[in-house]
């Protein structure tokens, strides 16, 4: 693996992270599939050939997929998303359909799960600017809008914000 960054981060997977950069470099804007190295002999979680690393851009931040095997200690959990701002309704459905549709599952406040586990806020730039408001009351407006949602519909956001 020859990474550039000084840093990067990390993603563990059991043994698709080579989908799984495949999926989110055609799904998520500024993102690029990268390096894959692969296993020069056969080895405990996999074989010969197989994807051990993949290296991929992901709206512009840089990851590598590793293909660790199955390991309890190495589950996704929500204590680390990937947070995604999108610009208009179409594109915030876009990429919320394509989490769903690839077997993913819906969480409240505009998260959602991917079907390899981890957890995306899929965040209008709207809401941030609704819940940056100067106006209190219109803060807890938009807020008490965006509890009552799972994907985030910019209209009721929008809505709550002029009250």
């Amino acid at each position: 693996m020859i990474v550039s960054n000084k840093a990067t981060v990390c993603l563990w997977f059991d043994n698709d992270a080579e989908d799984a950069a495949r999926f989110y470099t055609s799904t998520f804007p500024e993102s690029a599939l990268g390096e894959v190295m692969r296993a020069p002999g056969d080895y405990p979680a996999g074989q010969q050939g197989q994807a051990l690393t993949v290296e991929f851009t992901l709206c512009g931040i840089s990851y590598v997929g590793l293909n660790g095997g199955r390991y309890d200690d190495a589950k996704p959990s929500n204590a680390y998303s990937l947070q995604v701002f999108t610009d208009d309704q179409a594109e915030t459905d876009r990429i919320w359909n394509a989490i769903l549709g690839n077997g993913g599952s819906a969480m409240q406040c505009g998260w959602c799960k991917d079907k390899w586990g981890f957890a995306w806020q899929i965040v209008p730039r709207a809401l941030m600017e609704g819940m940056a408001d100067p106006d209190p009351a219109t803060r807890q407006r938009v807020f008490q809008a965006m509890m009552q949602m799972v994907k985030i519909d910019i209209a009721a956001i929008e809505a709550a914000r002029k009250g």
